[in-house]
């Protein structure tokens, strides 16, 4: 699995399928494509990557002998610079385009130091740059570890998975990981004595035994066989709404346990990072996807799945007005997504 740019939540909420492994399978290979696809489209990765990276030096691009052109390689932050095996200090270089970046383009020497590159016994890999690679580092705070975690493990036990999808990329210290499945974990919250459910959609509030691991905002729960989301959460009560993620209306009684998917299946020491022991309380923080390019993810992998259940032959129109889909919605997307992402730089692919 590579790195997605939406979740397997977001095209389940947009197309309304149900909580199934038979969809699960068919989201999870469109959601791939269409990765794959954005990034080829955009000619940029736009997830962040920890790496060190070599350019030649001279590097044959008739640039001025202070500046290093990254190309295909765009830069959020550095670590270390050397050149010719000699450590070029943060003070010595600066980052380009300032105004704009991240992500930079390229590397300048400043004019000012005494540093420069080259000067290694042969030009081949004399630059070395060691640093965050991508488009922006964007991050949000999502969660806390809940349970101390050593380095082989990998179910990773969250205080909430409200914001959290199958997908996602989240940090922990200085380890990225990559979330590839979620199971129901006991919240430790009951439905409160004297409290119990109907089988009825029109009964969607629960008083809670304990606000301890309460559920969020978002957050799908399951009591008994039933899942519901939590719309909104006032004081010990929450407000649901019932048989969610195609389950049944059932009755609830007092007592009956409150469980959320906050068990995630994840993939250690992702993106360049190394797997390291984490302790309950940690903060998890999860790296954003820009708005646009999320957006467009999410259709590129509907189009797929839709396009998939007709066989390729959607058509709209009836009669002798019938015609094939031409997918302009879709092609309006692609365009305006690459006039505001796209990179149009001296060197385009990805």
């Amino acid at each position: 699995m590579g790195v997605w740019y939406a979740t397997r939540e977001d095209v389940k909420e947009a197309l309304d399928f149900k909580e199934t492994a038979r969809s699960n399978g068919r989201i999870d290979r469109a959601l791939e494509a269409a990765s794959r696809s954005v990034e080829g489209q955009l000619h940029r990765r736009f997830y962040p990557q920890t790496a060190t990276r070599y350019w030649d030096w001279p590097n044959e691009q008739g640039a001025r002998p202070w500046r290093l052109w990254l190309d295909d390689s765009e830069l959020i932050s550095v670590t270390a610079l050397a050149s010719g095996g000699t450590a070029i200090g943060a003070s010595s270089y600066n980052l380009e385009p300032n105004r704009s970046g991240p992500p930079y383009s390229r590397i300048e020497i400043k004019l000012s130091t005494s540093s420069a590159f080259g000067g290694g016994s042969t030009h081949q890999r004399d630059i070395t740059v060691t640093g965050l690679w991508g488009y922006r580092n964007d991050e949000t705070f999502v969660a806390d570890v809940d349970e101390a975690m050593t380095t082989p493990e990998t179910d990773l036990d969250v205080t909430t998975s409200a914001g959290i999808g199958v997908g996602s990329v989240l940090r922990i210290g200085s380890e990225r990981v990559l979330v590839t499945g979620k199971t129901m974990k006991d919240t430790g919250v009951d439905i409160a004595v004297g409290d119990s459910l109907a089988a009825s959609a029109a009964d969607v509030s629960i008083t809670m035994s304990t606000l301890t691991g309460a559920p969020a905002v978002d957050e799908v729960i399951l009591i008994d066989s039933e899942r519901m989301l939590v719309v909104d959460v006032a004081g010990s009560v929450l407000t649901v709404k019932r048989a969610w993620d195609g389950s049944a209306l059932a009755t609830h009684s007092a007592g009956a346990d409150i469980y959320a998917p906050r068990t995630l299946t994840v993939t250690r020491g992702a993106l360049g990072t190394t797997a390291a022991a984490m302790s309950a309380g940690d903060d998890v923080y999860r790296w954003d996807v820009p708005g646009p390019v999320r957006e467009l993810t999410i259709a590129e992998a509907l189009t797929s799945l839709l396009q998939g259940q007709s066989g390729y032959a959607r058509v709209v129109g009836s009669g002798e007005a019938q015609r094939e889909a031409s997918g302009r919605g879709l092609a309006d997307l692609r365009a305006a997504v690459y006039t505001s992402h796209g990179r149009k730089a001296r060197t385009r692919a990805v």
